[in-house]
């Protein structure tokens, strides 16, 4: 397993891992909203629980209260009935029973007009009536007409009416019940938390209560009528009884928090990759930089090491000339020496910024095709396609230009098991120059055809798989080119394409 194969797998293994963590993080944050929304609804269940056992006791003291008005209703007939009697009656006893009926009444404030609603007694009240107004008179009259229905007396063609209202007690025991009833709903509402309520009246177009909404939408009837549509979506609003006509409404959802903490794996997925994303973007660049660094490095003491022999060799060549040695085996070793100086030249001006110059690039495919035709097996055929009349000057350095074909044909070779044709077509788009190198060998599958530009990537058992990656550095990076596999089939060959810029 090379380099590349290993990287690759442990980045599957890595996604894999990340997938996991993600997953149960989102299971857990789901588990713990699940938990906390049911904690909520039970909290508002008990709330609902609460409401109705405290309303049926609201409810027995209403019945209580309509008891109580029934038995003071009754009390005021008898009292009016014996204020009449008294005035009719000459018998002692009966006057002082008839008195002590009529002075037992403590509580229930009585007011007696005549027919023309002119004040002629009155009990209970703070303030004695005697001198009060006739405007004022008739202002109580029609007050208390409006609560209860006037006890009449007749005697004597005398025709009276007994008003009367509510005695302390109930009135005192009501302003209790109302106290009460507030606090329970301000109880109820306000123990919500922080779950957002709405209490309504039975018509639902009523805000009675609310805690933690926006209060803004309960001004438009319309925009109040979707929030609570909205609130009912989510949970099924709770009736809240009140006496035996009264049906109010309890509406909630989520707490803020509940919803927030639904979305934070979300979130926080979204923070941790982009922090990972400008980790990577930072420590890629940081890698890549010494990765310059070193191959720079390695590369000029290349040239450096290679200097010394190099000298020496066309030292030997010079003396072999001299002592009159073969002159096809003086040309073929001038022809290394040369080879040697290029490659040379190649790697001290690794790191350097190259010079780039107008150059025939069918002048520069012909002289690699020469010089690898007796290098490689005679079963290989480099055919170039090159239309005459056409101008294929581009701008580049004719050295490292030159390191890239030799890679892309000694990979085409390799492909092809040492048997089969290299095609070169140059054409030209616009301002660029297009060259497709082709091959007939095993191709590319096409899961790896960017993969082969990867440092360390190769389907070689032998070979450190830098080939592809120094000819893409080469034209991206110093030629301002491009490099990629135009087509690959198996079994069938692969094309590579170069794009540079026309030369100026």
């Amino acid at each position: 397993m090379n380099l590349y194969s290993r990287k690759q797998r442990l980045k599957i293994l890595l996604l894999f891992l990340a997938l996991f963590i993600v997953g149960a993080s989102v299971w857990y944050s789901n588990f713990i909203v699940n938990q906390i929304r049911e904690e909520e609804r039970l909290k508002v269940e008990l709330w609902s629980e609460a409401v109705k056992k405290r309303l049926s006791l609201i409810n027995y003291t209403e019945k209580l209260f309509d008891d109580m008005r029934r038995e003071e209703r009754l009390r005021v007939n008898i009292w009016a009935r014996s204020m009449a009697r008294l005035l009719l009656t000459e018998d002692n006893k009966e006057i002082l029973f008839l008195q002590d009926i009529i002075v037992k009444n403590k509580t229930i404030p009585v007011l007696i007009v005549d027919e023309n609603d002119r004040h002629i007694t009155s009990r209970n009240f703070p303030e004695e009536l005697d001198n009060k107004s006739q405007a004022t008179i008739d202002s109580m009259v029609t007050a208390m007409g409006k609560l209860y229905e006037p006890v009449k007396i007749e005697f004597a063609g005398i025709r009276q009416r007994v008003f009367y209202k509510d005695s302390r007690l109930i009135t005192d025991l009501e302003h209790t019940l109302d106290d009460l009833i507030n606090s329970f709903i301000s109880e109820t509402v306000m123990n919500s938390g922080a779950v957002p309520v709405i209490f309504t009246d039975s018509s639902k177009a009523q805000v009675l209560l609310s805690a933690n909404v926006d209060t803004a939408a309960f001004s438009d009837p319309a925009t109040l009528s979707e929030k609570l549509d909205k609130l009912a979506a989510s949970n099924e609003p709770i009736e809240v009884r009140f006496g035996d006509h009264v049906t109010n409404y309890i509406f909630y959802t989520e707490s803020i928090i509940l919803t927030t903490l639904r979305y934070y794996p979300y979130v926080q997925m979204v923070i941790i990759g982009l922090f990972l994303f400008i980790a990577y973007l930072i420590f890629s660049t940081f890698r890549n930089a010494e990765q310059n660094q070193v191959w720079v490095g390695m590369a000029k003491e290349t040239a450096h090491q290679l200097g010394t022999p190099l000298s020496s060799l066309m030292a030997w060549v010079q003396l072999l000339e001299a002592r009159g040695t073969d002159r096809d085996t003086i040309t073929e070793l001038n022809k290394d020496v040369h080879r040697l100086e290029t490659i040379t030249d190649r790697f001290s001006k690794i790191g350097a910024k190259p010079e780039l110059k107008p150059t025939d690039l069918a002048a520069i495919m012909e002289q690699a095709a020469e010089y690898l035709k007796p290098r490689i097996s005679k079963r290989v055929e480099i055919l170039i396609n090159a239309p005459k009349g056409e101008n294929y000057e581009a701008l580049l350095n004719e050295s490292l230009f030159g390191w890239v074909l030799e890679n892309l044909f000694k990979n085409a070779v390799d492909a092809m098991e040492g048997a089969g044709t290299i095609t070169i077509d140059l054409t030209r788009d616009g301002n660029h120059q297009i060259i497709d190198i082709s091959d007939t060998g095993k191709g590319i599958p096409a899961g790896k055809q960017k993969a082969v530009f990867q440092p360390g990537f190769t389907s070689k058992k032998r070979g450190w798989g830098l080939g592809l990656s120094l000819a893409k550095r080469i034209i991206e990076n110093y030629h301002n080119g491009k490099i990629f596999v135009k087509k690959s089939e198996p079994d069938k060959g692969t094309t590579f394409r170069i794009v540079l810029k026309v030369g100026t």
